[in-house]
């Protein structure tokens, strides 16, 4: 007989309940886009529609969504950026595989004057693997949405967004070209780096990634020695897609620790 749930476990999944329960009810019904906040004719975001695109599967085995549900929701938002414009027209909805950071929920066209968004794009196309990963029945449902998801990861020019140098910029405007920031200092691109790395068709040089670490900080807050980054979210982030424990690279093997260890010190220091 399974043991009765603990009052944790159950407000755990109330949170968890809760929390999916955003993606639901902020989800355009034809593009499968989510909204950034709830504020009313607020548009869309392409990461929190990557985190939805992630959040279906975890839905799924929790409960909270039955199986043919999901693989509905995740096929719709795959097959409109599928068949969304891609130009350098300042309507479209996006450019070189990236998308803009913001979509009107309905058409799916970019939102004010925003960027084209290098690492919310890395958001998106992660969510589109994680369905990848997880829906592999050989039926033509899922099948579709293992090949849109592929796709989609191999239209994405990241040599592109390096604009010639080594790291990767922030992004880049059809009206004023690429933004002059890059991603430099740990953060959450420690997952737009690794998607650039793998890329089967655009993929940067470990030279990339070197240059990356190489501009890394090493801080000592509250006795607590880490890899900074000062918001707790850069430190989550790329960890609901990549199980870092164990995998140092050069920079982390050199202190004796791994991203995992190096994002649970940077809890305690929040803590503290």
């Amino acid at each position: 007989m399974d043991a009765k749930p603990s009052a944790e476990d159950r407000e755990l999944h109330r949170m968890q309940a809760r929390a999916f329960a955003y993606f639901l009810k902020e989800c355009d019904p034809v593009t499968g886009l989510i909204a950034d906040k709830t504020a009313p004719n607020w548009p869309a975001s392409v990461a929190a529609t990557g985190l939805a695109l992630a959040c279906y599967p975890v839905a799924v085995e929790r409960g909270l969504m039955p199986h043919d549900d999901a693989v509905q929701r995740r096929r719709k938002p795959l097959r409109f950026f599928h068949q969304a414009p891609q130009g350098e027209q300042p309507d479209a909805t996006g450019y070189k595989g990236f998308y803009y950071h913001f979509l009107d929920m309905r058409s799916g066209r970019r939102a004010w004057h925003c960027e084209l968004s290098t690492v919310d794009s890395g958001f998106l196309i992660a969510g589109m693997l994680a369905a990848a990963c997880y829906f592999e029945d050989d039926t033509p449902d899922q099948r579709e949405i293992r090949d849109l998801a592929t796709a989609l990861y191999e239209r994405v020019d990241w040599r592109w967004a390096q604009n010639g140098r080594a790291t990767l910029t922030h992004g880049w405007k059809p009206e004023t070209g690429f933004l002059k920031y890059r991603w430099e200092g740990y953060d959450e691109a420690l997952l737009l780096y690794v998607l650039a790395l793998g890329s089967p068709t655009h993929a940067v040089t470990p030279d990339a990634y070197a240059a990356w670490v190489s501009t890394y900080e090493w801080m000592k807050c509250y006795d607590i020695d880490y890899v900074y980054s000062g918001p707790l979210f850069t430190h989550q982030l790329s960890h609901v897609w990549i199980d870092v424990r164990g995998i140092p690279d050069a920079f982390t093997r050199a202190k004796s620790r791994d991203y995992f260890d190096n994002s649970r010190r940077a809890t305690q220091v929040q803590h503290r």
